[in-house]
C-alpha cells in the first residue's frame, strides 16, 4: 500500500506523524508531498523537517492523507488563484481509493468540492465551517472520532488522527493488520483527565479574501 501526505509549513505535527508511525508499522510506503519541496516547519514551535517531492513528483496512492494545520495558512491555500493545493487533491481523487484528512484538514477537502454530498468531521473548533462555508458537506453529529463514508474518511482533532490511521489500515488491508499495528504501537487509550468538548464557535477561518 502506498499513502501520499501532503503537507505544508504550519501543518500539526501529530497530523503526520502520528498517522506515519501507524502506517510504518503497517509496513505501507510513505510519502511526504509538498507543492514546493524543501524544508518545512510544523506548527509545533516551527519543528523543521524535510520534504524531498513535491506534487509533480506524485504518482498512484492508494490514499491521500490531508493533516490539519494553523487556520491562516490553510485559508491562504484555499484562497490561491491557482489552487495548486487543492487541483493536486482533485486530481488525486481520481484514482486514490480513499481520501482521508484529520484535524481541520477536512477544510481543504470540503474547499476542493471532495467532500460534497458526504457525511464528515474535523476538529471541534472547526465543525461550524462546514455550514457556514462548506454547506454541501453533512456534519456528523455528536464528536466522533472518524467518520468513514464510502470513499472519504475524516478524523476529529489531532489525536483522532491515530483513530482514524487504523481505520484506514482496516480498510485498506483488512482487520488482522489494523490490530496487529494497534499492539506493536500499544495504542489501548486511558486518558487520565476527562474534560467535555464544549459547542462549536463561528468557523475559525479568516473571511475570504
Amino acid at each position: 500500500m502506498k499513502i501520499g501526505i501532503p503537507v505544508y509549513d504550519k501543518v500539526d505535527l501529530l497530523d503526520v506523524c502520528g498517522a506515519y508511525e501507524m502506517f510504518d508499522w503497517a509496513d505501507y510506503d510513505i510519502d511526504l508531498l509538498a507543492a514546493e519541496p524543501g524544508m518545512k516547519r510544523f506548527r509545533s514551535k516551527g519543528f523543521p523537517y524535510s520534504v524531498t517531492q513535491g506534487f509533480a513528483d506524485a504518482g498512484y496512492y492508494d490514499a491521500i492523507w490531508i493533516p490539519g494545520g494553523e487556520p491562516d495558512v490553510l485559508a491562504a491555500i484555499i484562497d490561491d488563484p491557482k489552487r495548486v493545493f487543492l487541483d493536486f487533491l482533485v486530481k488525486q481523487a481520481s484514482s486514490a481509493r480513499m481520501m482521508c484528512s484529520v484535524c481541520d484538514g477536512a477544510m481543504l477537502l470540503a474547499a476542493a468540492g471532495l467532500l460534497d454530498g458526504y457525511e464528515a468531521t474535523a476538529h471541534w473548533e472547526f465543525l461550524n465551517c462546514f455550514p457556514e462555508r462548506f454547506p454541501k458537506v453533512k456534519l456528523a453529529l455528536g464528536n466522533p472520532r472518524f467518520v468513514h463514508d464510502r470513499n472519504r474518511l475524516t478524523g476529529g482533532g489531532v489525536s483522532s488522527g491515530l483513530d482514524t490511521a487504523l481505520k484506514l489500515i482496516e480498510l485498506l488491508s483488512g482487520r488482522a493488520l489494523a490490530e496487529k499495528v494497534q499492539l506493536h504501537t500499544q495504542y489501548y487509550p486511558d486518558p487520565p483527565v476527562s474534560s467535555v468538548i464544549p459547542p462549536s464557535p463561528a468557523c475559525p477561518l479568516p473571511p475570504r479574501r
